[in-house]
């Protein structure tokens, strides 16, 4: 489908008040609250705009496949440094942004919205609107593109976005420590004060791996200050990936998977389920196992996070009756109105895929 014909559609569906479902490759629709209304699929807006490896800069349409733009990046020793999950091979880069899902590397690299540097969208009225643009410095008041990450469509069309990438580190080892949670968190808050090359860690099951990535002889140094086991090239590569598409067998199973976003010193969580811990403790993964149900009660387990100063997402669920995110404080509730008034006013644009009420 075409700007066009998406454009088209937009200000058919708005004209008739019919709810639209946009879609790139699908591969993240069991991600917040359940997909509903006609389906306008985003594939067709696809390619490369512009990308000058020496800018550190890509622009790409909304519909292109998320795979290819990594191929392309690789092939000039570059990368997503937020390392998005693509949770299946027709993920798009919309819905990467769309999504706003950042992988291990978050903690050390950034989170998706900290690369989107401008971004063109069809709002609900068909409209294309474009914000920021190319470089860093050039955005003037509030940063409009970088609010798209995480709004699962609810804005706007990603029909076109600008992201920073960097320069793929010379270097990366990965160590393993067999050590229990409470000491994975303060090893994990320790080492983030030194000046350690660590770009992802991962705590599960009684066991520590952690990614060191630079140049070759500060990996080596921070490799023989840390000690742990090392692990070979391509079981490390192997895990980083299973744990950036949840295809390690911690995610296996279809029991309830909840993500807990929490301050990286909080303790280890008193709740019933498996755990896994990512970005310095600062992610905490909480999946059922056997009789411990995880999905037993929303209200305790975000009760839980909000005491330690975070919040809970049912992440994977077949029931989300009780609302994938968090409900909002009333201020916060108010701004996403206002927000979704402004950029939908007819609410056409993936109703109800953050909250039920917008």
């Amino acid at each position: 489908m075409s700007l066009d014909d998406l454009q088209r559609k937009i200000r058919e569906a708005a004209g008739r008040g019919v709810a639209l479902c946009i879609r790139g490759g699908g591969s993240k629709d069991f991600y917040g609250n359940a997909p509903r209304g006609e389906p306008l699929d985003t594939r067709g807006c696809t390619g490369v705009v512009d990308y000058e490896p020496t800018e550190l800069v890509v622009s790409l349409r909304g519909g292109t496949p998320l795979r290819e733009v990594e191929d392309l990046l690789a092939r000039h020793n570059q990368m997503l440094a937020f390392e998005p999950p693509h949770f299946g091979p027709a993920a798009t880069i919309g819905g990467c942004v769309a999504a706003g899902l950042s992988g291990p590397r978050r903690a050390s690299a950034g989170a998706v919205r900290d690369f989107v540097l401008g971004a063109k969208i069809l709002d609900g009225r068909g409209q294309l609107l474009a914000f920021g643009g190319q470089v860093m410095k050039n955005v003037a008041g509030y940063d409009v593109s970088r609010l798209l990450a995480g709004s699962l469509g609810t804005l706007g069309v990603i029909v076109e976005v600008s992201l920073k990438v960097l320069p793929r580190p010379p270097a990366e080892l990965s160590l393993r420590f067999e050590m229990p949670q409470t000491k994975a968190l303060e090893s994990l808050n320790r080492w983030a004060g030194r000046p350690l090359p660590v770009s992802a860690g991962a705590w599960s099951d009684g066991e520590l791996r952690l990614r060191l990535s630079g140049a070759a002889s500060a990996v080596a140094q921070a490799a023989e200050k840390l000690g742990g086991e090392r692990i070979a090239a391509g079981e490390a590569a192997g895990f980083w990936s299973g744990i950036r598409e949840q295809s390690d067998p911690f995610f296996a199973g279809d029991a309830p998977l909840w993500r807990l976003s929490l301050p990286s010193q909080a303790p280890p969580l008193e709740l019933p389920g498996a755990q896994l811990l990512e970005w310095g403790g600062a992610l905490r993964w909480l999946k059922a196992v056997g009789n411990a149900r995880s999905d037993a009660d929303a209200t305790a387990i975000r009760a839980a996070a909000a005491r330690l100063g975070g919040h809970a997402t049912l992440f994977r669920a077949a029931d989300k009756s009780r609302g994938a995110f968090a409900p909002l404080p009333p201020v916060l509730a108010r701004l996403h109105r206002g927000l979704k008034q402004a950029f939908d006013p007819a609410g056409i644009l993936n109703p109800g895929r953050l909250y039920a009420e917008f």
